[in-house]
């Protein structure tokens, strides 16, 4: 039989609350099961200041050592779940869908602009919450006082955005594995089209979108993190500092965008050739160095040694109203 408990400096055990939902990691410094839990057992955990109803699942050393909580943290297991725990359970799920059906009347009486997306029920009963997604902002008050009074309880209307909506219901993409967003990513991080062209991907709006509308988030697995490192692995760590995507000094990546530099100032030899492959920013100044009687770039323009938006309009030498300027010497 597969183990459910980690053994270790603090005990551990993985908790699922929900069938498309990530396992979380709970202590069990105080309590000692006997017999040990397996997988499919309920328990009741607390999570904060609230007590919660879970069902155990198979413990991944790897995975849990990397997860656990600090030994001062309050997720810990309380007690193995009764009947009667399983039982409140029960009838809560069937209120919880009870609430669904009566919410989507009302929010279709009222003509508001929202979906409604899942409505959950604290294990206290302390309070429903209705999770919605909307376009913009959305007055709910009337809605909430009907609710509250058809359930006798405190209402709470919690708006979130696509990404969190495809974590809710969950889903598989498009590599046929279930949402990342569902099983193991711990947040959001920025995703833009830049990241697709750096890999140079089809931009194709419908094979670079998710289940939830939205870029894929599996678009910056692939970028080098922070010291250049192609396929790092660093992606899921949010308290990483070598995560993809992040600027480092030290970074010297070909495929990474490169520093800004401060303004070149070093003399080239007469008649060297300056002019370089062009870059992401622009071209080189497509003037020789030293042809102007001075070693040093065509000054205001191109400084850095690069075109900018103005020189850009002057692709010749001859035509740059830099260099024809009082007091810069032209060619002979």
């Amino acid at each position: 039989m597969e183990t459910s408990i980690e053994r270790g400096p603090a005990r551990c055990m993985s908790v699922k609350f929900d069938p498309v939902g990530r396992a979380r990691t709970f202590l069990l410094p105080e309590v000692d099961f006997d017999p040990r839990p397996n997988p499919g057992d309920r328990v009741v955990v607390r999570m904060g200041t609230r007590q919660t109803l879970g069902t155990v699942a198979p413990t991944i050393p790897p995975v849990v050592r990397r997860t656990a909580p600090p030994p001062d943290s309050p997720m810990r297991v309380v007690r193995r779940a009764t009947r009667e725990d399983v039982l409140r359970r029960f009838r809560q799920e069937q209120r919880e869908h009870e609430a669904r059906r009566i919410c989507l009347l009302k929010i279709r009486e009222r003509g508001l602009q929202m979906k409604l997306v899942r409505v959950e029920q604290m294990f206290d009963d302390s309070k429903l919450v209705f999770s919605f997604t909307a376009e913009g902002r959305v007055d709910f008050r009337g809605l909430v006082r009907e609710l509250a009074s058809e359930f006798k309880t405190r209402i709470e209307m919690r708006q979130i955005g696509a990404r969190d909506e495809a974590r809710l219901l969950g889903g598989y993409g498009t590599c046929g594995r279930p949402l990342c967003c569902t099983t193991w990513l711990p947040s959001f991080e920025p995703i833009s089209i830049r990241m697709a062209k750096r890999q140079n991907l089809s931009l194709n709006p419908s094979r670079l979108s998710g289940a939830c509308g939205r870029l894929k988030c599996c678009l910056r697995y692939e970028l080098p993190n922070a010291d250049g490192e192609q396929h790092a692995g660093c992606a899921h760590e949010s308290s990483c500092g070598r995560r993809a995507g992040r600027r480092a000094p030290s970074c010297r990546c070909p495929q990474r965008d490169p520093e800004p530099s401060a303004p070149a100032r070093t003399a080239a030899a007469p008649g060297a050739r300056t002019a370089e492959r062009a870059s992401r920013s622009g071209d080189r100044c497509p003037a020789p160095a030293g042809a102007w009687g001075s070693p040093a770039p065509c000054p205001g323009t191109c400084r850095s040694g690069r075109l900018s938006r103005r020189s850009a309009r002057f692709p010749s030498a001859a035509s740059c109203p830099e260099r024809s300027r009082p007091g810069v010497s032209g060619p002979g």
